[in-house]
């Protein structure tokens, strides 16, 4: 099964493509903001960001790769903070512009759902009743009749057309199939070990957020990988702190951010990615643990580093 360890990756997802700008005023948007977050972020103790990009005037998810070169070179520049793109970008867009920043700007990870899949925002509509931009409510409307398409020739295809820059993969497992996924590219070769499992919990349309479907999550991750992997989880919503520490118990990796969750406790927003790391942080030194440095991180994951990047 994957090592247990003391020094634990914390990744921090500073803004993605689940919440609109109405429902928090913290929620980062223009590049200023996302790159401000995400060194701050790095600052408190995340060794890895994982970053969407916006549209500055709408805080409409883009993957217009200039849109992420607007923030990546000041976090490269004033960080040695692991960078992780998305693959994923929003449930509205094609496999082609989701794409698109991760090929063109070679980060060291990127992440990769393993699957397609139901992807419910709507039931956010029963909380959030305002909004300030024309895009929002639709969107979240939306996903009652929206699939989140990523088939077995999408993951190939993006597999080996990242993998050939030397990018290596945030394996975003909603299910317990898509655990099955990730072995079946591993045993055909193209996805290549120490694979980062990320285990996202709570999203309607993949797995819940119950201690036990965590337990079933790492058990069945531990037999499909045995040493040859690396296990995080993400917790949805009010799922984030008892997931991340029920994990970290575990020997697990934790993600935070408000791209997960906008709350830092019960009906309290988070004012930053930060106030959400330092949590998790301070959680882990009380059960004596630490936060993986990025060079840490870079040697646990088999990282490229950040010199062989394109973010300019």
């Amino acid at each position: 099964m994957a090592a247990k360890q003391k020094a634990v990756i914390v990744t921090c997802a500073v803004t993605g493509s689940i919440h609109t700008p109405s429902m928090s005023p913290h929620l980062p948007v223009t590049a200023e903001e996302i790159a401000t977050e995400a060194l701050a972020a790095a600052a408190a103790g995340a060794s890895v960001v994982h970053l969407h990009a916006r549209h500055p005037e709408t805080g409409q998810p883009t993957q217009d790769p200039d849109r992420f070169r607007e923030f990546l070179p000041r976090i490269q520049r004033e960080s040695d903070v692991v960078v992780n793109i998305t693959t994923g970008g929003a449930p509205n867009m094609t496999i082609e512009e989701r794409l698109q920043p991760a090929l063109q700007l070679k980060p060291e990870i990127a992440s990769l759902n393993m699957g397609s899949m139901n992807f419910g925002l709507y039931p956010m509509l029963d909380r959030f009743k305002t909004f300030q931009h024309d895009w929002e409510r639709p969107y979240l409307e939306g996903s009652h009749d929206r699939v989140f398409k990523n088939t077995f020739k999408d993951i190939q295809d993006i597999l080996e057309r990242c993998g050939d820059n030397g990018t290596r993969f945030e394996i975003e497992c909603y299910d317990i199939g898509h655990l099955y996924t990730a072995a079946h590219f591993m045993d055909r070769g193209i996805l290549k070990g120490p694979v980062l499992i990320q285990s996202v919990f709570g999203l309607l349309g993949g797995i819940g957020g119950h201690p036990e479907d965590v337990q079933h999550m790492k058990r069945t991750a531990d037999r499909l990988f045995g040493d040859d992997y690396h296990w995080s989880v993400l917790g949805a919503g009010r799922n984030q702190m008892p997931i991340a520490t029920m994990a970290a118990t575990m020997g697990g990796n934790v993600r935070v951010g408000l791209e997960d969750s906008l709350w830092i406790g019960a009906g309290k927003l988070a004012e930053s990615n930060a106030d959400q790391v330092r949590k998790i942080v301070a959680i882990l030194g009380e059960l004596g643990l630490t936060p993986a440095t990025p060079e840490q991180t870079r040697a646990m994951l088999n990282l490229k580093g950040n010199q062989a990047v394109s973010f300019e």
